[in-house]
């Protein structure tokens, strides 16, 4: 048997060397260097200074010039001798906002990468984006306000006609061809759960882990050192953050979940002042070990520079909130209880309670524990039992060989014994897991064919989406699914 997608992760270890990233652009002569940045103002409208010392003065006798900002995963591979700054606009599940990033700064940044993406890989110039309307696939773990600054990123700076909100975990469901699931969403440096029944998310249920696969790539580091297996070179991921691509590569390809002692024969590459890498054969032992820590979050090695506290970053203007008291549209050949307002609105929320801010984050809890108690926090054996047969993992890290077994027995021990659960099983995913809240908001806004729940450029810029206007996200916590309609229709 084989997927349908052809898609097979751990088929092929990659052991080839990343390379540096050129950081200069040829200019000709100076006529064709006016010219160059006459095209690139016309294209975005705005131009970014240069960060660190990165200025666009000719370099030598070919015309060379540093290029004016380098974004995805050449960022990473860039030297530490090169006259540039890593900027991270997203950092563990927020905003990378704090005293030395200010949240002007954060937006320009984001601002520049999607301008990037839009031109060179989508081709679609400033002018034409009046034309096009953006589908927000957001996490659970983004306050209010840092959804109101995205989406005036997207439709002031960026200048798509309308945009809509949807919500990460509510995506991966839909991506995966379901209505009900206990979404686990690990991604690189966090790991947020949310229960979703019958297209709606349940706003009780949303955890966060402060952890992800970046730290598994960190406890790799850390464990081979700690048994002495490591070879004698200098890795460090915080000056050279294309170390961390190199450990990425070695996690994906050797770290799985299994019983006994996992060895292997790896090729780890050392990477010195822009000279080119060097090759290192060495046995990684306890492969193993690093993943667990999902399970056992004491086994990740803390972080070196935490984020800053968020208690001054809040917006008390909840955005999300009475979402289900909107008048949706309606089809004429579905029943009263898919719309709000309508007999005493929809049942299956008279029994949740309303949370004003973003629900608490479980800090300590391991992956099992998280689940059992996000799934249990419906308060509900029917659904329960539902949630329990019904994970979805996503992300990344849902690839880990060995995972589904290990999450499937260990969640089955952690429920208590007072529950009348014995089966836990986790969802075949039918997609790739890293892309599958993408292709499902796109589903998402296929199927909002009254689009009711997009917001306007105009209106955005005039008056925005505040609290009385009748206009919200209508994704949100609440999330009435016009598209569940369509589906079941």
């Amino acid at each position: 048997m084989g997927r349908v997608d052809g898609y097979n992760p751990h088929s092929n270890r990659k052991e080839s060397p990343f390379t540096w990233t050129n950081v200069y652009e040829e200019v000709t002569s100076s006529s064709s260097l006016s010219a160059l940045e006459t095209t690139n103002k016309d294209e975005t409208s705005v131009s970014l200074d240069p960060k660190g010392g990165t200025d666009l003065k000719e370099i030598g006798p070919s015309n060379r010039k540093f290029r004016e900002f380098i974004c995805g995963e050449e960022a990473l591979r860039i030297s530490p001798s090169e006259p540039y700054c890593l900027c991270r606009p997203i950092r563990r599940g927020h905003l990378n906002i704090s005293q030395h990033y200010p949240m002007q700064q954060v937006l320009e940044d984001l601002r520049a990468i999607w301008d990037w993406i839009l031109i060179e890989k989508l081709h679609i110039p400033r002018n034409e984006r009046n034309m096009y309307s953006a589908i927000l696939v957001m996490p659970e773990t983004f306050d209010n306000r840092e959804i109101k600054e995205i989406l005036s990123v997207v439709l002031q700076e960026l200048c798509f006609g309308s945009a809509v909100v949807h919500q990460e975990g509510l995506a991966a469901v839909f991506g995966n061809g379901l209505s009900t699931a206990c979404v686990v969403n690990i991604g690189a440096q966090v790991t947020s759960l949310i229960c979703i029944e019958d297209g709606a998310a349940l706003p009780s249920t949303a955890r966060t882990l402060t952890f992800g696969g970046e730290d598994i790539s960190r406890g790799l580091l850390w464990t081979q050192r700690h048994h002495q297996t490591y070879p004698q070179i200098r890795t460090d991921m915080l000056t050279k953050p294309i170390d961390l691509l190199m450990l990425n590569q070695l996690k994906e390809s050797y770290c799985e979940i299994r019983e006994g002692q996992l060895d292997a024969v790896a090729v780890v590459h050392s990477y010195e002042d822009k000279g080119p890498p060097g090759s290192h054969r060495t046995r990684l032992t306890a492969l193993n070990v690093p993943p667990m820590g999902l399970f056992y979050p004491m086994l990740f090695v803390p972080d070196v520079y935490p984020p800053p506290p968020r208690t001054w970053f809040s917006d008390y203007e909840d955005m999300l909130e009475d979402t289900w008291h909107i008048d949706f549209s309606r089809r004429s050949d579905m029943s009263d209880s898919f719309y709000p307002n309508v007999n005493g609105g929809m049942p299956m929320w008279e029994s949740y309670p309303v949370y004003s801010t973003k629900p608490k984050k479980e800090e300590n809890l391991g992956l099992a524990e998280a689940i059992t108690n996000c799934i249990l926090s419906t308060g509900r054996i029917d659904i329960q039992r539902k949630l329990f047969c019904s994970i979805q993992l996503t992300g990344g890290v849902a690839l880990t060989n060995g995972l589904v077994p290990a999450v499937e027995e260990r969640v089955l021990h952690a429920i208590p014994p007072n529950e009348a659960i014995d089966t836990v099983e986790v969802i075949q995913s039918r997609s790739n897991p890293t892309f599958v809240s993408w292709k499902g908001g796109a589903i998402l806004g296929v199927l909002d064919l009254g689009r009711d729940a997009w917001i306007n450029r105009e209106d955005w810029i005039q008056n925005g989406v505040h609290v009385g206007s009748n206009r919200k996200y209508k994704d949100s916590y609440y999330l009435q699914a016009q598209a569940m309609c369509y589906i079941n229709s």
